[in-house]
């Protein structure tokens, strides 16, 4: 493609700027319109935020239990700063966002965009509205929280994930509606300010995507920390009570009354596209849903569509590499989308972290395998950093050995799991992990290990 093809990207999350950049080092001449700040969902009211309040509470739980370490502290939470510090760290990476469009010469719109046809994009923005005309569009609008049809959902104590981000103060009590990702990381923040938590989830475990057994053991662990958790419940009604409200959960045949200041609804995202007019450029989509292939195209044409507004994996990586391929193929590539190396996180005290097939996975497509687990509390630096909370789980093939699931639960799986889909990646095996040196003292020896027990040798258990 010429150096001179205009594309448009819709959106500034990690799927549209990235998708951004790509196109403009492949040449193109990229506009990205953003109607609000750069970074989307994820640098503003998602990943980034809750991480940094994470942190926030991580320290404080330090402080807290620093008597078993011989050193003692009282701590003073100013709830204050602890905002500031979460508003110090978007603004710095926002900002970042913005200095690598000016560096790659993207030239970006701030409004909101409608498509008018095919090519012509409608830019509504402080000053008025204005239509532009693309040779190629990536759409990259990312999604939103979910409201369920639950009566009194409307009530002043409810917020979204948003809201919940950006309290002046710790409640003293919060029901949290889902036991999500997204769920179960704020319910660590606060439990840890001292808020009293519920967790109400429908289904028969928290994080019922993510491996099952490890689920269970994490619940087992934040139950220990004095958050109360309802599975298989459901939510009947909400009830403003001024202050608090009451909160009706049927589990079975059994009701219970709840009474929070604050109720957390998180009960997943749905796709933001409507005032895209879809339609109007004639993109597939299913109730918001737009539909795209493995190389992000849509059914139009010079059409792209990446990251969450795809309702399947809402992740922001998954987003950003799907931006990736979206623009590689608008400038006249063949790259496709494999989500085998896709790994889910969870940042929990401990993490919790997972990559390929779980076992429920691979008994659904009747996929044999076999497994090695390791205890946390088998590995020193594990012990030294987190108590020796939480287990690795391995998945090979029982032929081969090849890697096909890594499951963590401890202390910086986030970061561990990446040997995990790399190892699937590379379709590497069990002898090519447990032939691997790993440093000692590390966490990773625990993938090692885990690897070794699923050959029947583990060097730190018995076998």
């Amino acid at each position: 493609m010429s150096n001179s093809t205009k594309i448009a990207v819709i959106g500034g999350g990690p799927g549209g700027y990235v998708a951004a950049i790509r196109a403009a080092q492949l040449g193109a001449d990229v506009t990205l319109i953003e109607g609000s700040k750069l970074g989307g969902t994820c640098l503003n009211v998602g990943c980034i935020p809750t991480k940094a309040l994470l942190r926030c509470s991580q320290l404080l739980d330090g402080i807290k239990n620093g008597r078993e370490f011989g050193i003692t502290a009282e701590p003073n939470v100013d709830f204050t700063q602890v905002q500031k510090y979460k508003e110090k760290i978007v603004n710095r990476l926002v900002g970042g966002v913005g200095s690598l469009m000016k560096a790659n010469k993207v030239t970006v719109l701030n409004g909101y965009a409608s498509f008018k046809d095919s090519k012509t994009l409608t830019v509504k923005g402080e000053n008025g509205e204005a239509q532009h005309v693309f040779e190629k569009i990536i759409i990259a609008t990312g999604s939103k929280p979910a409201k369920p049809p639950i009566p009194g959902i409307e009530s002043p104590q409810c917020v979204d994930s948003t809201g919940a981000l950006s309290f002046e103060k710790a409640p003293e009590s919060m029901v949290i509606i889902g036991g999500g990702v997204i769920g179960v990381e704020l319910a660590s923040v606060y439990s840890s300010f001292g808020t009293k938590i519920t967790i109400v989830e429908m289904e028969p475990e928290i994080l019922p995507l993510m491996d099952a057994e490890l689920a269970g053991m994490l619940r087992k662990l934040l139950t220990a920390r004095g958050i109360n958790i309802m599975v298989s419940a459901k939510l009947e009604s909400i009830e403003d009570r001024g202050r608090t409200a009451k909160v009706l959960v049927s589990v079975g045949d059994q009701k219970t009354e709840l009474d929070a200041e604050k109720i957390l609804v998180s009960v997943g995202r749905r796709t933001n596209t409507e005032a895209l007019s879809l339609d109007s450029a004639g993109v597939k989509h299913d109730r918001g849903r737009i539909s795209a292939d493995d190389g992000m195209r849509t059914n139009v044409p010079g059409i792209y569509a990446v990251g969450d507004c795809l309702g399947r994996t809402m992740l922001a990586h998954v987003a950003s590499v799907q931006g990736e391929i979206a623009a590689e193929n608008a400038m006249g590539h063949d790259a496709k989308y494999k989500d085998n190396t896709n790994p889910s996180c969870v940042y929990t005290e401990p993490e919790f972290a997972s990559v390929g097939l779980s076992e429920r996975e691979a008994k659904k497509r009747g996929v044999e395998y076999v497994t090695g687990r390791f205890p946390m509390a088998a590995n020193g630096k594990s012990i030294i950093a987190g108590g020796g909370e939480g287990v690795v789980k391995i998945m090979a093939d029982p032929k081969f050995g090849e890697i096909i699931g890594l499951h963590i639960l401890g202390p910086h799986a986030t970061d561990l799991i990446s040997e995990g889909a790399l190892a699937i990646g590379l379709e590497a095996t069990l002898d090519e992990i447990t032939s691997t040196i790993h440093a000692h003292p590390t966490i990773s020896e625990a993938v090692c290990e885990a690897a070794l027990a699923a050959k029947g040798r583990a060097v730190h258990i018995p076998n």
